[in-house]
Parts: C-alpha cells; structure tokens; sequence
C-alpha cells in the first residue's frame, strides 16, 4: 500500500482527519439537498415529516378557482343570452320582412325604392310605438333632464354625380358627403315624406338610422343576483355601397351594462352577492398565498443552483451543463405564478363586476378562463410523479422541438395555399371569401371535415377557376393529409417510443444525475491514533476512488 501511494499527488498525501470528514460533510450535505429538492411531495414527507403545503393550496386553488369560474360563467351565459335575444326582438321589431334568419351577414334586402322607403318608415314608425309593441323591459333612453334622446336619420352620398348607363356616360366626384336627414324628438311628430331626398340612387352609398333604448336584465334575480341596466344604442344602415340594386339592411347593437340607479328587491338578492364578494377576496387570498410560494421555491432553487454550479466548478474547473440547470428551473412553478396571476386579475375584475362598477365580462371571462386552464394543466405535474403517468409530459417535451421545426416549414405551403386559394377562388366560393375563412376552411380539410361541401358549393360559372379549384383541392389534401400529416405523427410516434425505450433500459444520465447516485458511505477514517500506514490507506482509497490524480480531490479542502 504504501509504494502504492507513491503515484498519489503530494496535496491528497497531506489530507487529514478534519479536511476529509470536512469534504464529505460539505459534498453529502449538497447531495442530500439536492435529493430532498428533486422528491416528491410524499417522499419529502417521508424523509423529513415536512406537510406537502404547497400541493395542499394547489389542490384547494384547483377548487376554489374552479367554482368560482362556474359561477361566473352561469351568470355570463345569462347576460350573453340576454344581449343575443334582444337583438333578435330588435330585429323583429324594426327590420320589415325580417324573416328571423339573417341572409349571409345581413339581416334584410331590399330591392325596390318603394322597398327603401317603406323599410325606412317602418323603422320610424315602430319607434314611435314601442312601448305599445315591445313585451319586454325596454324603454327609450332619456338624457339626465328627463327629455327622450333623439332618432337620428343620417345618410352618405357622393358630393354630385350624373349617370347614363344606355349611353356609357357617367360623372362622378368621388368626395363623400354625410347629412343629417331627420331627427326625431318626440314621439308624435309628423314623419316626413323624404321621397325626394333620394330621387338620385345612384349618388346614395349608405343611410343610417341610429337611436338609443334602455332595458333591465330581470332574468339574473333567479340566480339570486342584482339586475343589470342596459343601455342599447342601435344602428340600422341601408347599405347601397355595391349600387348593384340591392339594398342590404343591417342592424347592429351596442349594449353597456351599468347599475342601476335605485333599485329595491326583496329576497335573497343582495346578501348573495357579499357572499360572492368574500368568496372571491379568498380567491384572491389563496392564489396570492400559492404564487408566494411557488416563487419561494423557485429563490430557493436558484441558490442550490448556484451551490452545485461553484461546487462543479471548484472541483472539476467546468460549468454545468445547460441541461442540468434546466432542471433547476422548474417551468411548472412559472406556469403556477402565470396562472395565480391571472387568476387574480380575474377575480378583481369579476369583484367590480359583481359590484357594478365594472361591466366588461369578456375581458374578466378571458382572465378567469386562462387560469382555470393553466391550473389544470399544472395538475400534470403531480402525476408526472407516476412512472406510467409521465409518459405525456416527456413525449411532449422529446417532441417539441422536431415539431416546432416541422410545423415551420409546413406553414410555408400552408400560407402559400391560404394566399392563393383567397385571390382565385374568393370571387366564387364563400369559405374563401377573407383570408381567415381560407385559413379555417383548409384547416378543416387538413382533419378531413367538410370536404364534399367544399367541393360542391364552389360556382361553376367559370370553367377556368372551376378546373383549377379542383386541382388545388385536389393537390392539398393530398399533400398535407397524406404527407405532411403522416410525418408531424411520425415525429411524436418516434419519440413516443423514444421515451419508452428510456423507461425501460435507463434514461441518460447527466452529471447532476451521477452525482445524486453515487454511494453515500464515508470512508472508515480512524482517530488519531491510527498508524501512518492505516491514514495512507484511507487517503489512497478516497483518492482512487473519485480519480484524484485527474481531479485532485473531488471536494473543496
């Protein structure tokens, strides 16, 4: 043994007692925290008796935020319904001939000027007897002195022109003009005969009826929540932009909720309400609570980042590999702080909301929506723990960036059949009328869905655009379902069995990986009353078994 030592460098020779025991505390201690930061919650139990708190606010977060959504969302279905209906009476109310199905985008079409004209009365006079028509809550709007807020009839038209189709001739300034035709305010004034306003159709690009109407939600009191009030401001147009001889009517609404101005409900109403409002403050408490600590642990990782990094670089003179620190950043704590914010932005929101000061439910249906997704999703995290649950979340993370890759290339051609199918077949084929209907209609080929309707409502007035659509549709499918489908299947399937073969004979191991599965014994040091011989054995045996003539003593001493 000891000419055995003489190959042993001069700094492990002088190595003692203290130093040695010293190097194995400092390295046993990053490896036990190490162990201890990558267990899960019931092996940190069972190691230390720590409670899992952490997983017990995630998993009371998952049904607080949970509930509080559902709730949110039954109200919402309430005010989205009420505003659609509306609409629909309106359109019933004021659109003449409104047969209850809007025709493409627009509600009504009028092909005649008598049809103009008779429409445009219509509208007027079934303003002037609403409330004796209306079976609903809605009423005219009034101004803060009490006088009923005008109709107003607007119409835009080219500043002059003259125009001879049978001889080819037309003079057109091109300018646009708006003029106010009519206003309307009270409810028994004389309708005017505005026949001769309109003589020249041709100069006419559009008349506009606008006026506004109140209405109160009473459906939300059978939920046991206050009503809302509603102000209506609704736009009929006469839209003649096309002077193709047809007329296209539309009706559109713009409805604001707010408060309303005194109100008094018996029942249950109102406390449900502070029930609601205390329930989300908890929200806001617990998401709070969760995001504390998931950046805690995230701080915490951080620093035993940091401790292995300067114990790698100490005592192998290089850094740790990308990796390995991968593994300290935890994106699933990022994923929960994203979530805990949403979530708490949502619930603020809905709490203003609920409090009538605020009445934008889709931006607080976003927030809310978003957070109860993230936070289930962040559920895979604990299952991840499984073995046979795991499989998802590697496949997906072996897989991500040969698909990113994959789907760069692919979204070339896409475009370029998204661009080309809008400018051919856009003039005769109304799922290729815009771009996003081209992308959402070869979307729906690419999965197989609506392909003997895309094929067949195609007009075959033109044989040229005819027998190209077909050998463009013809070439997409063909191209994408049995290629490119098959092949961004193949890239998953081959990791897929990747991470299977890992399963089964071992995954890779990195070095932070060999390091937590080294052996954990401390080598049998004497006291000092040991001979020179038995200290040389046990330098030699640590020495030779962490390669200390390559490394010089894996640890700090």
């Amino acid at each position: 043994l000891l000419s055995m030592a003489g190959s042993v460098s001069p700094t492990c020779l002088s190595l003692d007692h203290t130093n040695i025991r010293g190097g194995f505390t400092h390295k046993e201690n990053l490896r036990d925290d190490l162990r201890y930061y990558f267990m899960s919650p019931c092996e940190k139990y069972r190691a230390r008796r720590h409670i899992p708190w952490k997983m017990g606010v995630q998993i009371l977060k998952i049904i607080m935020v949970t509930t509080q959504l559902v709730l949110f969302g039954l109200n919402n279905q309430l005010v989205v319904s009420y505003k659609e209906e509306n609409t629909m009476a309106l359109k019933h109310l004021f659109l003449k001939g409104y047969s209850g199905v809007d025709e493409d985008d627009y509600s009504v079409a009028v092909y005649t000027k008598h049809d103009v004209y008779e429409s445009l009365f219509y509208v007027m006079d079934q303003y002037s007897q609403l409330g004796q028509l209306s079976v609903g809550p809605i009423s005219y709007a009034e101004d803060e002195n009490g006088k009923l807020l005008p109709l107003t009839i607007c119409k835009e038209y080219y500043r002059r022109g003259s125009v001879e189709p049978s001889d080819e001739i037309y003079d057109i300034d091109a300018q646009l003009e708006t003029g106010m035709l009519f206003k309307l305010f009270t409810l028994h004034a004389d309708i005017p005969f505005l026949n001769q306003t309109f003589r020249r159709f041709f100069r006419l690009v559009d008349i506009k009826i606008t006026f506004q109407l109140k209405g109160i939600n009473l459906q939300t009191v059978r939920s046991r929540e206050l009503p809302d009030c509603y102000s209506f401001f609704v736009t009929i147009t006469f839209d003649n932009q096309c002077h193709s001889g047809k007329v296209k009517l539309f009706l559109d609404i713009d409805a604001e909720s707010s408060a309303c101005r005194d109100w008094k409900i018996s029942g249950t109403a109102q406390k449900n309400t502070h029930y609601l409002l205390v329930f989300d403050a908890f929200v806001i408490l617990m998401c709070l609570t969760s995001a504390v600590l998931c950046t805690r642990s995230i701080i915490l990782a951080v620093r035993l980042l940091q401790r292995f990094s300067r114990f790698f670089h100490e005592n192998f003179n290089r850094k740790v590999c990308e990796d390995d620190q991968r593994e300290f950043l935890n994106g699933w704590y990022l994923l929960v702080i994203v979530s805990d914010l949403f979530a708490i932005i949502g619930s603020i929101l809905k709490m203003e909301i609920q409090a009538k000061n605020l009445t934008n439910y889709d931006v607080c249906s976003i927030f809310l929506g978003t957070s109860t997704l993230l936070v289930w999703v962040g559920v895979i995290r604990y299952l991840g723990y499984f073995q046979k649950y795991n499989v998802l979340i590697l496949t997906m993370k072996a897989a991500f960036p040969k698909v990113l890759r994959f789907c760069c290339c692919a979204g070339m051609i896409y475009l370029g059949y998204t661009f080309c199918g809008w400018i051919v077949l856009g003039p005769y084929h109304e799922k290729f009328e815009g771009l996003s209907l081209v992308a959402e209609c070869l979307f729906s080929l690419l999965n197989g869905d609506d392909m003997f309707t895309t094929f067949a409502q195609l007009k075959d007035k033109n044989t040229l655009v005819w027998l190209f659509s077909r050998a463009y549709l013809y070439s997409f499918i063909s191209l994408f379902i049995y290629m490119v489908l098959s092949l961004f299947i193949a890239l998953i399937t081959d990791a897929y069995e990747t991470i299977k073969s890992y399963q089964k004979n071992g995954f890779p191991q990195t070095d932070l990986q060999k390091f937590l599965h080294e052996p954990t014994e401390l080598p049998n040091i004497e006291e000092s009353d040991q001979t020179d011989v038995s200290v040389r054995h046990s330098v030699l045996c640590y020495c030779q078994w962490y390669d200390c003539s390559q490394q010089c003593c894996l640890f700090n001493i």
